[in-house]
């Protein structure tokens, strides 16, 4: 089934920055789905120290997008994965050597299932899919993005900057946890061909584009409230095929996630973060010696 949407250009039309970014983040025709890839590298940042690189990673998306509400919205379905990697050879990593305690850790990929969320003409700022919040009215707001044309392209910067209770409290999480509360920022930027935004043949749009995310250390990494961050920086492409992930990529979620390959094909959740589900599966790590 293909939802209709809107194909001109218009930067000042919520609807059709809606139904434009449903395009880029997925596909209009219910039938298909979507797969992004992205690759990078990740920082360590102490204070008074050089930046260290301290491990690669390999992320994929896994989406449809189903048929249009009553009220307009379109649900996302998604699932992603993020594992992590030698930065140098690409290789998957299962260990890893902390570079300020030369503690060998156990590594502990990502595979969030789903992770689904609503496109709306309305910038909705209270999640509608996380357990565990106070239920409230949401604060709505035309969804309008900061698009640009440059050239043959059109240009979207999206920010995200969170600050919300951590599912790792660390009277529990003692060594995982980096405090009380996550501090948490993403940026993306989307570089999307102007032409292919414009047809109306086309219900979804190919982008090539960065990633970066601030967050706490990795849980696994064991630094506790150790001052500091990691940072991502990727790059990222989306596809209609599975064979943009790398094949040593593929065969290992093959191997160890089979059911990641393919995105959902009816909504159900809740939708949790990587923290709940490290906070769901794990168990704290005992004291370092």
């Amino acid at each position: 089934m293909t939802i209709e949407f809107e194909h001109e250009i218009n930067f000042q039309s919520n609807t059709w920055n809606r139904d434009a970014w449903a395009r880029i983040q997925g596909d209009l025709n219910s039938e298909n789905e979507s797969i992004s890839y992205v690759n990078g590298q990740i920082l360590g940042v102490k204070p008074g120290e050089a930046v260290k690189e301290l491990c690669g990673f390999e992320t994929f998306l896994c989406t449809r997008l189903l048929p249009q509400q009553e009220d307009g919205t379109i649900r996302r379905l998604n699932k992603e994965v993020i594992f992590y990697t030698n930065s140098r050879s690409g290789e998957i990593i299962h260990e890893w050597t902390n570079p300020w305690t030369e503690e060998v850790v156990n590594v502990v990929h990502v595979a969030n299932d789903p992770f689904n969320y609503t496109i709306s003409e309305w910038l909705i700022l209270a999640p509608e899919d996380f357990p565990g919040k106070e239920k409230q009215q949401p604060i709505k707001i035309p969804l309008l993005f900061p698009w640009r044309i440059i050239g043959d392209t059109v240009v979207l910067n999206t920010d995200m900057h969170l600050y919300y209770p951590n599912a790792l409290q660390p009277d529990k999480w003692v060594r995982e946890s980096s405090g009380p509360m996550a501090q948490v920022s993403e940026m993306m930027r989307y570089f999307v061909s102007l032409d292919e935004l414009q047809n109306p043949e086309l219900t979804s749009v190919h982008y090539n584009g960065t990633w970066s995310r601030i967050t706490p250390w990795l849980p696994w990494m064991l630094m506790g409230d150790t001052p500091g961050h990691c940072v991502y920086v990727g790059a990222m492409i989306k596809s209609n095929s599975i064979d943009i992930i790398p094949k040593h990529i593929r065969q290992f979620a093959e191997e160890n996630y089979p059911h990641m390959l393919s995105a959902p094909t009816e909504d159900y959740g809740p939708s949790i973060s990587s923290l709940e589900y490290y906070a769901r599966e794990q168990t704290p790590a005992p004291p370092l010696k």
